[in-house]
C-alpha cells in the first residue's frame, strides 16, 4: 500500500545481514523455471521466467522476460505486492523488445527476508539491486526503472545514491520529496493523522500482524487492493474491520490473482514488507548528507487522480507548480490519469504499458 510521496515535504517547517528467515532457495545458476503465476490472458503470449540470484549477501528471486539481450528494464513492486504486480508490464515490454526484470525485493515472496527491522533501510534495498543489476544485467550498466509505491521510493533513492545506473525512470503514484532536516517522518505523520494512521500503527512489531491474522491473508490483500478512497488510510486499534468483512474485488484484479498474492505473503507473513515502514525514521537519519540533492535522470510520473498519495496536504501545489521540477530537473512529463485509484500498474495495464513503452523509446531515440 502507499507509502507517502510527500513523506520528507510533511517533516519540513513548510510543508551486517542476519540470517534469512526464509527457506533455502536453489542454486543461483539453476535453469530458468516457467511462469509459476496464474495463466497469461489469450493476448499476453511473452513467456515469464524465474530464477534465484545472489545479490548483497540475499538470495533474491527475479521474474524475467523478453530477449536476454534487449535493452533491460528494471520493475519494482511495492506493498503489498511482489513481481506478479508487474505481470502486464513485462509480457507487453517483452512484446515491444526489452527484457523485463521484476525481483521479488528483499522480505517478499521468494527472496531471503532479514529478521532485523532496521534491516529494510533505503540503504540495504538500494544496495540490493546494485548488486541484482551486477548479477542480472552486468557490473556497471544502466538501465531503465519502472516503479511503484514503496519501489518507486526505493527507485528515487536509487537515483540519488547511484544515477550512474538508471538511464530514465517511470516512477507510478509516488513523487520524489526532498528530505527534510526538520522532524523525523514517523513523528510527522503522527503529528498530523494521529496514532491510528496506517504507518503509524504499523510501527510496533508484531501488533499490526497479529490484527491481519486475525482478519486473514486474502481479506487483508482484499482491503488494500480494493481501498480507492481519496483520503488517509486509518486502521484503529479497535480493530481495522471483522474477518466476516465481504469486500469486493475491483474489476482489474480476480480472485486467481488474490490467491497468488495471498499464497505468497502466507508463506513470507507482512513483516519484510513492514519493515520497510519500521525503518522510515532510520532511513531519515542516514540519508542526512543527501539533504537539498537533486535528482539527475530523465524522468516520467504517473498518477492516478483517485490515489490517495495525490490527496495529501500539498502535493498537488508541489508536483504541478514548479516544486517537483525543481527537485527533478530532468521531469519529462506528469501524467495524471482520470478515475483511477492508487495500484495504476494492475488497474491500466494497456495504458501504463503504453507510456512506459513510448518513453523508453523516446530517450532511447535520444541517446
Amino acid at each position: 500500500m502507499p507509502v507517502i510521496s510527500w513523506l520528507h515535504e510533511l517533516c519540513s517547517p513548510t510543508c551486517c545481514l542476519g540470517a534469512p528467515s526464509s527457506p533455502p532457495h536453489p542454486p543461483a545458476d539453476s535453469d530458468a523455471k516457467k511462469d509459476e503465476g496464474p495463466p497469461p490472458a489469450d493476448n499476453e503470449v511473452a513467456v515469464i521466467t524465474h530464477r534465484t540470484v545472489d545479490a548483497n549477501g540475499l538470495r533474491m528471486h527475479v521474474a524475467e522476460a523478453g530477449p536476454p539481450g534487449a535493452p533491460p528494464v528494471l520493475l519494482l513492486h511495492g506493498f503489498p505486492q511482489v513481481w506478479y504486480a508487474w505481470r502486464h508490464q513485462m509480457r507487453a515490454l517483452a512484446d515491444a523488445g526489452y527484457r523485463a526484470v521484476a525481483p521479488d525485493l528483499r522480505g517478499y515472496g521468494d527472496s531471503d527476508a532479514p529478521a532485523a527491522e532496521l534491516q529494510y533501510t533505503a540503504m540495504h534495498v538500494v544496495g540490493d539491486l546494485v548488486a541484482l543489476l551486477d548479477a542480472v544485467v552486468g557490473a556497471g550498466k544502466p538501465v531503465f526503472v519502472v516503479a511503484h509505491d514503496w519501489g518507486a521510493l526505493t527507485a528515487w533513492n536509487l537515483c540519488l545514491f547511484r544515477p550512474d545506473r538508471v538511464r530514465a525512470l517511470v516512477s507510478l503514484s509516488v513523487a520524489f520529496t526532498p528530505r527534510s532536516p526538520a522532524r523525523r517522518p514517523v513523528d510527522g505523520l503522527r503529528a498530523l493523522y494521529g496514532d491510528d494512521y496506517y504507518i503509524c500503527r504499523i510501527q510496533e512489531p508484531g501488533a499490526i500482524e497479529a490484527e491481519f491474522a486475525r482478519l486473514g491473508t486474502e481479506l487483508v490483500l482484499r482491503k488494500f487492493l480494493a481501498y480507492r478512497t481519496p483520503g488517509p488510510l486509518m486502521m484503529p486499534k479497535s480493530g481495522w474491520g471483522s474477518p466476516d468483512d465481504e469486500v469486493p474485488l475491483p474489476s482489474w484484479i480476480t480472485e486467481e490473482d488474490i490467491k497468488y498474492y495471498a499464497s505468497k505473503f502466507d508463506k513470507t507473513s507482512f513483516t519484510g514488507g513492514l519493515n520497510y515502514y519500521r525503518a522510515l525514521n532510520k532511513t531519515w537519519e542516514l540519508t542526512a548528507p543527501w539533504t537539498g540533492a537533486e535528482i539527475k535522470v530523465p524522468v516520467k510520473f504517473i498518477v492516478g487522480d483517485l490515489d490517495l498519495t495525490y490527496h495529501t496536504p500539498g502535493i498537488q501545489d508541489f508536483i504541478h507548480k514548479g516544486g517537483f521540477k525543481k527537485y527533478v530537473p530532468l521531469l519529462d512529463d506528469v501524467v495524471v490519469m482520470k478515475g483511477v485509484g492508487h495500484f495504476i500498474n494492475e488497474e491500466k495495464p494497456k495504458e501504463v504499458s503504453e507510456h512506459v513503452i513510448s518513453f523508453i523509446r523516446k530517450l532511447s531515440a535520444e541517446m
